[in-house]
């Protein structure tokens, strides 16, 4: 069996955001970039899963991004990826990342297909279900759980008000979250041996992106906290009237 695993990177949530150009871009310099988290906690952990259950398990991982990509993706591969793709791209909108990694995927022959359920930075979740459309798979999202038997996948995943089960003949497209698998950190022998594993660079395909961002704006700052004494109900009642406007 044929594991791609999609990963991005993404600011970690402690960096100070800021935008530049008029809020049209977003400022870069001084951000800590992280793998980001649904891809790397649940996604590429529960491929590795599969594939310490099956020693024949190939599992390959694909992003789209420069050159500054390539530390994550070494990260990536010591946890435990077997090599990586990197599409020389600047990341585009969601259509346009699934449409450069449809095309390594349609070369590959990939059997399962995981993607983490959003990223922390747009949280557009909308990566997955173009990539299955493009490549016209079946595609399941939310999954909070993944068992592979007999060319066939069972998938548990989060619905309205409770939890749904799916069997899906393979190839198929998976969202991941929470549940699926448990955060790994890289050991020392991870580490050495991502130096060594391959990490081919292919250019990207002549697709044009469908939407752009016309500006960014920061949410407006938190209001101070005031307390109130527990035997005040009085002056909670008043403020809860006339400052938060809620009674």
């Amino acid at each position: 069996m044929k594991i791609l695993v999609c990963i991005s990177k993404t600011p970690d949530t402690t960096s100070k955001i800021s935008f530049k150009e008029n809020n049209t871009k977003f400022e870069e310099s001084g951000v800590q970039w992280i793998l980001n988290p649904y891809d790397e906690w649940y996604a590429l952990v529960r491929a590795i899963e599969l594939k310490e259950k099956d020693a024949s398990v190939q599992l390959h991982l694909v992003s789209v991004g420069g050159a500054d990509y390539d530390p994550v993706i070494r990260k990536a591969l010591a946890l435990g990826g077997d090599e990586a793709i990197r599409i020389n791209a600047s990341a585009g909108d969601g259509y346009y990342i699934a449409a450069q990694i449809a095309e390594v995927a349609k070369q590959g022959g990939y059997d399962l297909i995981l993607t983490g359920k959003e990223t922390i930075d747009y949280n557009s979740a909308s990566v997955g279900g173009a990539l299955a459309e493009l490549l016209d798979i079946p595609y399941i999202s939310l999954a909070t759980k993944i068992d592979i038997s007999n060319n066939a996948a069972t998938v548990t995943r989060e619905i309205e008000g409770g939890e749904e089960t799916d069997e899906v003949v393979l190839p198929v497209v998976i969202s991941c979250q929470k549940g699926v698998a448990e955060q790994r950190i890289p050991n020392m022998r991870g580490i050495m041996a991502a130096r060594t594993k391959p990490l081919k660079v292919v250019e990207p395909a002549a697709v044009e992106a469908l939407t752009s961002v016309v500006s960014y704006e920061l949410p407006a700052p938190k209001a101070g906290v005031k307390l109130v004494p527990a035997d005040n109900v009085q002056e909670l009642v008043r403020l809860l009237h006339e400052e938060a406007k809620v009674i």
